[in-house]
């Protein structure tokens, strides 16, 4: 129900804006700034409270707001000529901000839900055999690689033979039920893993800010045994603090931030997890950027849907190939040759912008779109109406590739539209599609490496304040984009987007170095689990 509600919000709000990326970029910069400013808080609210009440918590609040969601599209998508019209367009204007909103709340929900499960909940499935997480790893993304191909066929599909309508229905209703059926998988798991019930008590203000200086040398895999007595236990400190002032109750949220970036900061794999981060700011992936600039283009969504779902069998790729170097190779070194093959896939894109039918235009200033309607008062693009030109209305059932975007306001619209070379486009998502290959072996990579790296008591802060860093870069893609939403400036996004990617592998690659020294390029390993026990807790991540 998330993927399909992904793949699908970006192109209801290009459905319901127009011919113009705008109002998907404010949607992405709303989800990025979210998540950037509560991701630390986001996490220490993980850690604080038992692994079963945050699980349900983010998995029941993520999937109402999305069935919420659904509904007010569909409203909006059935009276948008009326909503149009009334109040001057600002009952219209309402309902895109709350749209907005609430996706938003699901989209924080999901990072929840993503930090206790993927981050805290395998960690002690798997236990102390680094073999076995990272294989759980590599089996939860191809799992959620093969959603990245089932969801948007599917909804690809209803709303290129169907409307945008049903689409909101559709998911609405898939989420409805799939919250009942992941909320009892989830009460399964954990009373079928016991050590999930203990959880270890959390550090005091000042050892966060310290975290791996003298904590990896004194945890015991036994700690755990000595909490078990306390059945809730991060419910004894806040006891204890019930008598704090007012200021310091309003405080503790932007405490709680500081100390998080700061115990981030500290963390030995802080460039491999700033390397991962800096992938963030790019628009060379499937997000809603990507796909709207797409269905601008003329892509329908059904084209978009099967795009997705050969991205998400390299993304498969991708996870065999994790753990097939990490057996040859060793953790550190895989994540060096997936940054490779990644950087080599994504020339291709670079590649693209100078092709036949590459929309780019440098004779088009990148700020003329926004420009104008700051400065020159034009009317915002509202839902396309049934008596604009054909090839202008983003109609999701276009059977063939048409440049409609860059059509001259001036043509004559009852000549048909002169063919687009595809070679530019052909480039593009040939580089995109086969960079993730690269891209999630990386990911797993990394994310292996804060597992391992992390004590206990930390994780949910931790990879919260990864998330923030990941969104952070998000957060400048998107308003690169807003800043330059026209189509003829994407081709100046991909060379930015490339640069960046190649910046995030320099990282990873002086984390690399220092961790591995003259060995870095010695491939040729012993078994990672025989040599992970013969080393201190805190040195695990170099093998």
């Amino acid at each position: 129900g998330d993927r399909m509600w992904h793949f699908a919000v970006s192109v209801f709000l290009v459905e319901l804006y127009g011919n113009s990326l705008l109002l998907t970029a404010v949607y992405g910069l709303v989800v990025a700034g979210s998540v950037l400013l509560l991701g630390a808080i986001i996490g220490d609210w993980v850690d604080k409270n038992s692994r079963l009440k945050v699980a349900q918590t983010s998995l029941v609040v993520q999937n109402a707001s999305v069935i919420l969601c659904g509904f007010i599209l569909m409203i909006v998508f059935l009276f948008k000529t009326q909503l149009l019209t009334l109040y001057h367009g600002w009952l219209l204007t309402m309902c895109y901000i709350l749209v907005i909103t609430i996706a938003n709340i699901a989209n924080l929900a999901s990072t929840a839900t993503a930090i206790t499960i993927q981050r805290d909940w395998i960690v002690v499935v798997a236990g102390e055999d680094r073999s076995k997480l990272a294989d759980m790893n590599a089996t939860i993304r191809r799992i959620d690689q093969l959603t990245n191909i089932l969801a948007p066929m599917a909804v690809g599909q209803i709303m290129t033979f169907g409307s945008p309508m049903i689409g909101c229905g559709f998911i609405s209703g898939w989420n409805l039920m799939s919250m009942c059926v992941e909320y009892l998988l989830l009460w399964k798991v954990y009373q079928k893993t016991p050590t999930l019930a203990v959880k270890s008590a959390k550090v005091e203000e000042s050892e966060l800010k310290q975290l791996n200086i003298k904590k990896e040398s004194d945890m015991k895999p036994a700690e755990g045994v000595q909490l078990i007595l306390e059945k809730d236990v991060t419910g004894f400190e806040p006891q204890q603090e019930k008598e704090v002032s007012c200021t310091a109750r309003i405080a503790e949220p932007f405490i709680t931030f500081r100390d998080g970036w700061v115990a981030y900061y500290n963390q030995p794999v802080f460039l491999a997890g700033m390397g991962l981060a800096f992938l963030y700011m790019t628009v060379l992936g499937f997000d809603c950027i990507t796909t709207g600039y797409a269905y601008t283009q003329g892509l329908s969504g059904s084209v978009l849907s099967l795009l997705m779902g050969a991205s998400a069998v390299t993304g498969i790729m991708g996870t065999v190939a994790f753990t097939w170097l990490r057996h040859k190779c060793g953790l550190v070194r895989t994540g060096l040759i997936s940054g490779v093959a990644q950087f080599a896939c994504l020339v291709l894109c670079a590649i693209s912008v100078f092709m036949p039918g590459s929309p780019l235009d440098l004779t088009v200033s990148p700020f003329a779109d926004i420009s104008a309607r700051l400065f020159e008062s034009e009317p915002l693009p509202t839902i396309a109406s049934p008596e604009d030109k054909p090839e202008m209305v983003f109609a999701t059932g276009m059977p063939n590739v048409l440049n409609g975007s860059t059509t001259p306001a001036n043509s004559d619209p009852e000549m048909s539209p002169e063919p687009v070379p595809l070679i530019s486009v052909s480039l593009l998502f040939a580089g995109v599609i086969a960079a993730r290959v690269g891209l999630w072996s990386f990911d797993l990579t990394v994310t292996q490496l804060l597992q391992e790296n992390v004590v206990e008591s930390e994780r949910g802060i931790i990879n919260g304040v990864q998330n923030s860093m990941n969104y952070l870069l998000d957060l400048l893609h998107f308003i690169m984009v807003i800043l330059a939403p026209n189509p003829e400036a994407f081709g100046l996004l991909v060379l930015i987007s490339v640069s960046f990617v190649a910046m995030g592998h320099i990282m990873y690659f002086r984390f690399a170095q220092k961790s591995l020294g003259k060995q870095l390029f010695v491939c040729c390993t012993p078994d990672p689990k025989a040599v992970s026990d013969s080393l201190p807790p805190g040195n695990t991540s170099t093998v």
